[in-house]
């Protein structure tokens, strides 16, 4: 019979076979059934805009079949008036959309973090100096700035995601800005300080960390911003037409909308899901990441 050490009446197998438990967090985010519905949309989108080539093969700008097909076993979601497929418009226009969503969310997470680390650690005339150029560039129009650029310089998804991430950092500075001041006074920061911890580790190894809920989460609401301003200068003629757009099946469908009310309805519905399933994983991760929630024992 094999004997085994204990500690405590524990044995060290048994805690070696314990199953890893989630953390709290996620727990708390998948005990939500509106946020648990938006990361289920989220990963079936997501996984739609993957397989797309294998769900629907051929090319999405080149029609297969009849045009102003409605519905059918051949044709799920029916065809365009160039007989392409509508359902492989909406698969790969979803590549488009998620990539443009999460690139300009890490672009400007990443400025933003930059400008309000800088502003929320050193404060003084660091602060006011990025705070005055944070206010400069959030008053910037951007859907008209995009218009414009877009006009000048080509709908290309490179200028689109370029712009866009580097006007959607204002408020993720402002954020962490507004964290770090009220973290700069903990003790543990007055701590590391004491002991002659560098600016840069101090941010990177104990202020960042205990900020990052509230930079995940305005990140998260970016990604829906972005998509809707990519959707909206793709239906206004503006995008990258080397590449199926939502916005560009909408802008097609305008003069069919009473013929082929499928070529409006399904690149809308598309957008409208991908956006609120996007807003609602975000608003679950606020829900669950809250320092309140965390400290009062609620699961």
């Amino acid at each position: 019979m094999r004997h085994v050490l204990t500690r405590g009446g524990a044995s060290f197998a048994e805690g070696a076979r314990a199953p890893a438990r989630l953390p709290r967090w996620s727990v708390r985010f998948l005990e939500q059934p509106t946020a648990t519905a938006g990361l289920a949309l989220v990963l079936t989108i997501t996984l739609g805009a993957l397989f797309a080539s294998r769900l629907v093969p051929g090319d999405p700008l080149v029609g297969d079949g009849p045009a102003l097909q409605s519905p059918s076993r051949t044709h799920w979601l029916g065809t365009d008036e160039l007989g392409r497929d509508v359902l492989a418009g909406v698969l790969h226009g979803a590549r488009v959309s998620l990539f443009v969503g999460i690139a300009v969310a890490v672009i400007s997470t990443a400025c933003g973090i930059v400008v309000g680390g800088l502003a929320g650690l050193f404060g003084g005339w660091v602060d006011d100096g990025m705070m005055r150029f944070t206010e400069l560039v959030q008053l910037l129009p951007r859907f008209f700035l995009a218009i414009i650029i877009a006009s000048m310089f080509g709908g290309s998804l490179l200028n689109i995601v370029l712009l866009l991430g580097l006007t959607f950092w204002p408020s993720t500075a402002r954020l962490l800005r507004a964290q770090l001041l009220s973290l700069r006074e903990r003790e543990f920061v007055v701590a590391a300080r004491a002991i002659g911890v560098s600016a840069p580790r101090l941010l990177t190894r104990h202020l960042l960390p205990n900020a990052l809920p509230a930079i995940v989460v305005n990140a998260s609401l970016q990604v829906g911003g972005a998509i809707l301003v990519e959707a909206g200068l793709s239906f206004l003629g503006l995008g990258d037409k080397s590449y199926v757009s939502w916005g560009s099946m909408l802008n097609n469908a305008q003069p069919f909308i009473q013929l082929a009310w499928w070529m409006s309805v399904f690149p809308g519905l598309a957008l409208l899901l991908t956006v609120v399933g996007v807003n609602l994983v975000a608003d679950g991760v606020n829900e669950a990441t809250n320092p309140r929630l965390a400290g009062s024992g609620r699961r």
